[in-house]
């Protein structure tokens, strides 16, 4: 059975690091923190799960960090996790059997990563993660921010799910600082890092400067498919703050000069149709979104709800401005056999009542 070392870089996480370490302890055969400047309790709660502690100058570079934690380990792979990640007891039992079953010929394991959660804690948001990396020279970590390694050799998907809960509120500026002092110090940002920073430039409303980054990134002939196709979307959510309607409805439709269309796509479609009272228009692309199929393992972003439960509550909404109500009611059931628990679905359902 394969052994694996439980890679973390660190930083004042003294809230989070217990509750994670708690969840994966004892599955992996060693554990491994780098701390890159801790001013709190987290180096000596650390120091309770392992005695493979390291302090570590933070540079700005995050794969700087996490290839100097592999560079510690000393199992057959290295496991990533942040901390304020955790192992789910629903997956514990997955993880053994994984364990047991994995030959040593693999060299990445792919595993979910649930980012966001909806009202009763089921996942909105998620995408497959590099977790397991087979621990050997070849598999190191580029990119100063959002690092990754990129996948070659024998890779394997499991179903595997490891659960982003963060409590509290990180830095929100620290990517774009990063990505600005980058730039400063002339170092060209690849496609990849392109798309990034276009989106950490939208996540802090600077849409002019967004739309030029990601306009380009867009022109580029480099990039990966599922990074163009969510460029389209954040490009055109910034023309839209910029009031620039038709440019953020021709950027939407662009995605879909890059591959077959993605039900989240479609939703933003027929969103955009839906909040300018084109009901006919939204209609059409909410039931374009419901025949899309759901890819999982393209290790783009998901948004599991763009498949079912949102077009089927837009499509209650847009019925019912069409005077349709018995289509529009039995649209808002479909949306509450998906999510009974919406309050979306459970408003609905008593103004329906109502009628």
């Amino acid at each position: 059975m394969p052994t694996i070392s439980l890679c973390m870089i660190v930083k004042n996480e003294e809230m989070h690091i217990a509750r994670c370490l708690d969840s994966v302890a004892e599955l992996v055969e060693e554990i491994v923190i780098v701390d890159t400047g801790s001013t709190d309790r987290t180096v000596e709660i650390a120091s309770d799960y392992t005695s493979n502690v390291y302090l570590y100058p933070w540079k700005d570079d995050f794969s700087d960090a996490r290839n100097y934690s592999f560079s510690r380990a000393s199992m057959d792979y290295c496991m990533w996790m942040d901390a304020d990640d955790i192992l789910e007891e629903t997956e514990k039992e997955k993880f053994l059997q994984l364990k047991q079953s994995l030959t040593l010929d693999t060299d990445i394991v792919m595993m979910k990563y649930n980012t966001s959660f909806d009202e009763a804690g089921k996942p909105s948001f998620s995408y497959f993660r590099e977790r397991w990396i087979r621990n050997c020279t070849q598999y190191r970590w580029v990119g100063a921010v959002h690092e990754v390694i990129p996948p070659n050799g024998k890779v394997i998907y499991s179903d595997i799910a490891i659960s982003h809960k963060k409590m509290g509120a990180g830095d929100p500026d620290r990517n774009l600082k990063i990505y600005k002092k980058m730039i400063a110090g002339g170092k060209p940002l690849e496609p990849r890092h392109q798309y990034y920073y276009g989106r950490e430039l939208y996540y802090h409303k600077q849409y002019k400067e967004a739309v030029s980054v990601l306009e380009q990134f867009l022109l580029s002939e480099d990039g990966w498919i599922e990074n163009k196709i969510e460029a389209c979307s954040i490009c055109a959510n910034c023309y839209l703050h910029l009031g620039q309607e038709q440019s953020a409805l021709t950027t939407l439709l662009r995605s879909m000069s890059y591959d077959l269309p993605r039900a989240e796509l479609c939703c933003e479609i027929g969103k955009f149709f839906l909040e300018r009272g084109n009901y006919q228009n939204a209609i059409y692309w909410y039931e374009a979104a419901l025949r899309t199929p759901k890819n999982e393992y393209s290790n783009g972003f998901v948004l599991p709800d763009c498949y079912d439960y949102v077009p089927f509550l837009q499509l209650c909404v847009c019925y019912d401005k069409l005077g349709n109500r018995q289509k529009a009611k039995e649209y808002n059931e479909r949306a509450g056999a998906c999510k009974p628990y919406s309050q979306a679905y459970l408003y609905n359902k008593r103004y329906f009542d109502s009628l």
